[in-house]
């Protein structure tokens, strides 16, 4: 027995030991994939571009983002700040001659769309070109594509371009199916995001709210396409409402795209433009690859900095990560730029819906602080709505996108009464004390009684008060104007400069000279913050939620969306200030 005993405890001390060494070694292997190294171009190259994947604000510092493990091909993706400084590089690079949008689909929202079309068209300034080609085009991916030389598309590819529409899911029937009642507690006649769960179809103010930024956004969009190709608006309209295009020999009739090739005739034209023989390769640099580790590391010798602080997701209490707000990270991020004697400046870049009131309330109180201190200038991505317009109404100027997704200024709150339910169709019951008359307010397994709807009504009305009160003096507007405008409406980019919601339709970089402007200042290095995390920070946490994702992806496909939606909607908890819907327009 004893020697059983010897042989298990040596057993366990040798597998303990393998884990260990397993451990480091593949800490190693992630260690070494994810250094990035600067690539050698050589001469007569061209840059490849494919953003077939949504493109989050910045690229993960994640070095398991991207490296295959254990069989599972984890496409590597680079970050909205990456792409542009890319473009930008490529632009000054000798030894790249041209860029190749190889592309069909784009996954990213408007806004993240438009950064890059203008990096893009400031691309072509140097006298290089670009050559678009797509087996299947959406009307995001033309859109792009559309600042191109040449746009081509495969003979037998599909084109769509029908214009813009939007659609909502309805949860009532469902809901009274189950015998579960939505309670809704709202302030804003255009709040919709309460809707679906009392509704099923759209009510005339939401209707109206959608028609309006819709038309907005497809009036730019048509702008848009016909400056680039040299085409007449009202046309590419009726081209669109009458469904004129639905062949690829149509996008060509009516002068969408430049011919109709395959794979192998884009390569030959690529061949001709860089001096390449026919039998020889091009050589294409892949946009991931194509990376200088340098280019947003601080560099020049100024002690001046501007501090860039990301800001992306729904907003939410805690430490938050890169795909979320977390009124704890973020708070601390904005705070140590502010605390900073050589930070001069700081930028918000904002992409977020929205989401707990009381913690983008924390965040505007930052925002406030800082405010008072040293400039601190908002710049807004595809979306700065709802709580995140609270969080960027205070600062001294808001820079959008003509596509951008503002306003929604209004907060609600939904609590659910599983009563019928739980007793009819479970067979649950309830039953306990109480030692004050509201220690039970907001159980979700009885209805809600007229005095305790009252008391969250209340509550509610306070914080849309709260809400117009900070917009108005953060916009240097009287409250009755801004409840005017408020009232839960979303407004486009466009739209919201014209009502004073914003002050200039520009980019991040547009911010950044703002920023500097107002600090008074010419010679400066960039921060980001949050500070990404480590390679040892990420590689337990990093590793799971890799997979898990990557799992999901793969077994739901285009449903992931939805699926990632539901898990936000199972996360509201208190009063929310939040977009009413998810926009994907295609």
């Amino acid at each position: 027995m004893k020697q059983f005993f010897k042989y298990v405890f040596a057993t366990i001390i040798g597998v303990l030991l393998c884990l260990v060494i397993f451990t480091f070694v593949v800490i190693g292997i992630i260690s070494s994939a994810g250094k990035d190294k600067k690539t050698e171009v050589e001469a007569n190259s061209v840059l490849r571009i494919s953003l077939d994947y949504a493109i989050k604000e910045r690229t993960s510092a994640n070095p398991l983002s991207g490296i295959p493990f254990l069989n599972l091909s984890v496409k590597k993706s680079l970050g909205l700040n990456d792409i542009l400084a890319n473009i930008k590089r490529a632009k000054t690079d000798s030894n790249i001659k041209g860029i190749y949008l190889d592309e069909s689909y784009m996954l990213s929202g408007e806004a993240t769309i438009e950064e890059i079309r203008n990096a893009l068209i400031d691309f072509k300034k140097s006298g290089k070109f670009i050559i678009s080609y797509g087996e299947i085009y959406t009307q995001g991916a033309y859109y792009l594509a559309s600042v191109a030389d040449k746009v081509y598309i495969n003979p037998k590819g599909i084109f769509e371009f029908r214009g813009f529409h939007s659609q909502y899911t309805f949860f009532k029937g469902a809901l009274e199916k189950l015998g579960i009642e939505a309670q809704v507690i709202k302030v804003g006649t255009f709040k919709s995001a309460v809707e679906p769960f009392i509704l099923d179809k759209m009510s005339d103010a939401n209707r109206l709210q959608v028609n309006s930024y819709l038309g907005s956004l497809y009036d730019y969009f048509l702008t848009g396409i016909g400056k680039s190709r040299n085409l007449n608006k009202d046309s590419l309209f009726n081209i669109a409402n009458n469904l004129r295009i639905k062949y690829p020999e149509d996008a060509l009739k009516y002068k969408l795209v430049d011919g109709l090739k395959y794979k192998d005739e884009i390569l030959d034209e690529l061949k001709k433009r860089t001096g390449k023989e026919q039998d020889e390769n091009i050589n294409l640099v892949e946009m991931n690859d194509y990376n200088d580790p340098d280019q947003n590391k601080d560099s020049g010798s100024s002690n001046s900095r501007i501090a860039i602080i990301y800001a992306s997701g729904d907003i939410g209490s805690g430490e938050g990560d890169d795909n979320s707000i977390g009124s704890e990270g973020i708070s601390k991020a904005i705070r140590k730029a502010r605390l900073d004697k050589k930070v001069k400046a700081v930028v918000l870049r904002i992409n977020s819906p929205g989401g707990s009131s009381l913690a983008s309330d924390v965040l505007w109180r930052e925002v406030v602080m800082t405010k008072k201190v040293k400039p601190i200038i908002v710049s807004m991505g595809d979306v700065a709505a709802s709580g995140g317009y609270y969080m960027a109404c205070a600062a001294d100027s808001i820079f959008a996108q003509p596509n951008t997704i503002t306003g929604s200024i209004g907060i609600f709150a939904i609590l659910p009464n599983m009563q019928t339910f739980l007793n009819q169709k479970l067979g649950i019951t309830f039953d306990g004390v109480k030692t004050g008359k509201f220690a039970d307010l907001g159980d979700v397994t009885r209805p809600l009684n007229p005095e305790e709807r009252m008391i969250l009504q209340d509550q509610v009305n306070r914080g849309y008060l709260d809400f117009t009160n900070a917009v108005a003096s953060g916009r240097k507007k009287t409250q009755k104007y801004i409840d005017s405008i408020g009232q839960g409406r979303v407004w486009t980019g466009s739209q919201a400069l014209k009502i004073g919601l914003v002050d200039r339709l520009g980019n991040l970089d547009d911010a950044i000279h703002s920023a500097a402007a107002k600090a008074k200042i010419t010679d400066y290095k960039l921060v980001a913050y949050p500070e990404q995390k480590t390679l040892l920070e990420n590689f337990g946490s990093g590793l799971t939620s890799e997979v898990k994702t990557y799992m999901m992806k793969q077994e739901l496909g285009e449903s992931y969306r939805y699926y990632n939606d539901l898990k936000t909607i199972l996360k509201f908890s208190g009063t929310q200030m939040r977009l009413p819907y998810t926009l994907d327009i295609r």
